[in-house]
């Protein structure tokens, strides 16, 4: 390497259920190039760690050199920063702790930094989206699962062993539907997506009320907003019920920790006006009276997996330097 040169580009990973997207990311947050593989591919964990590595090694040959890479951020499901692990994600293909960080640190001798994924979505809103300016914010993704993460004074919260922020494992109806978690009644059953869904064949079951929804194979739901869309009743109270159950945890989150505003993102969220109307409905009625109208909900603007890359590169500048490039 030449003296004085720069390590000014990191690598951003952002792990899903389904798919894998890594990119090459300078200082400025432009994405230098990018590309994707499936994760559920990969049902063991050492094969699907050598598959990234020399994807992500091709992808640095192929744009940049390796000695201008400083480190590497990682957004996963279930991801401890504190750890670097992935621990017992009740979602992935992977079972128990996953030292990951330290996995791909070993095998291409670079900084690993890991975070949850709602964590890299927090930091991302904060450097490139709603969060910009903020200081005391909360994140709620919702999607096949629900994930959180709140900032206080501008630095993400992490609690004592790396777990704050899991508000979609906390209760909202006793005795209620079993989670992946091993819980029963958690606000993900019944606001993530295939809680809606369960919602959507419970109503259908209890009622002999017509519905678009009872005409579809495979219910989403995209689907069932479409049905809204269309003046369908059914479905819009399939979203008021979800609503109301994501305001309830909403006001929850807010009366602990106070934020000036919650983004609310992922998948789930582009049901729009007809899942967070009831929820700020629900949220209103549930909140603590000295914050109410305090708290700004916002739906995010950014493209969920190119945020998600940016929030993890935010990790991978943050990261001590290692390097075997130097």
């Amino acid at each position: 390497m030449l003296y004085g040169a720069k390590k000014n580009k990191v690598i951003g990973i952002d792990i899903s259920i389904e798919t894998t997207t890594y990119a090459i990311i300078d200082v400025r947050g432009n994405i230098i190039a990018k590309d994707v593989f499936s994760t559920i591919d990969y049902p063991d964990v050492n094969s699907y760690v050598v598959a990234l590595c020399d994807r992500i090694v091709n992808l640095i040959q192929d744009n940049c050199s390796m000695d201008e890479v400083r480190s590497i951020g990682i957004s996963a499901p279930s991801g401890n920063f504190k750890t670097g692990c992935i621990e017992n994600s009740p979602n992935m293909p992977w079972h128990g702790v996953i030292p990951l960080a330290a996995m791909l640190r070993d095998r291409l001798g670079l900084a690993v930094a890991l975070g949850n994924d709602s964590h890299a979505v927090a930091l991302g809103e904060q450097a490139f989206g709603s969060g910009h300016g903020l200081s005391d914010f909360g994140v709620v993704t919702i999607g096949s699962g629900l994930g959180s993460a709140f900032l206080s004074h501008g630095k993400i919260h992490l609690g004592y062993s790396g777990f704050a922020g899991e508000l979609g494992h906390v209760c909202v109806e006793d005795g209620g539907r079993p989670c992946n978690c091993g819980l029963r009644g958690c606000l993900e059953r019944y606001v993530a997506a295939s809680g809606v869904v369960e919602t959507a064949r419970e109503l259908m079951a209890g009622s002999d009320k017509p519905s678009m929804m009872r005409s579809v194979g495979q219910l989403t739901p995209k689907i069932i907003t479409q049905c809204c869309d269309e003046g369908d009743e059914m479905a819009i109270e399939v979203y008021r019920r979800t609503g109301y159950y994501l305001g309830i945890g909403l006001a929850n989150f807010a009366t602990l920790v106070n934020p000036q505003a919650i983004i609310i993102t992922g998948g789930v969220s582009r049901a729009g006006k007809w899942l967070m109307g009831p929820a700020k409905e629900s949220f209103d009625s549930h909140v603590f009276h000295n914050i109410r109208g305090k708290v700004s909900l916002i739906i995010s603007t950014l493209d969920n997996r190119e945020r998600d890359i940016l929030g993890a590169s935010v990790m991978a500048w943050e990261v001590e330097e290692y390097s075997l490039f130097k």
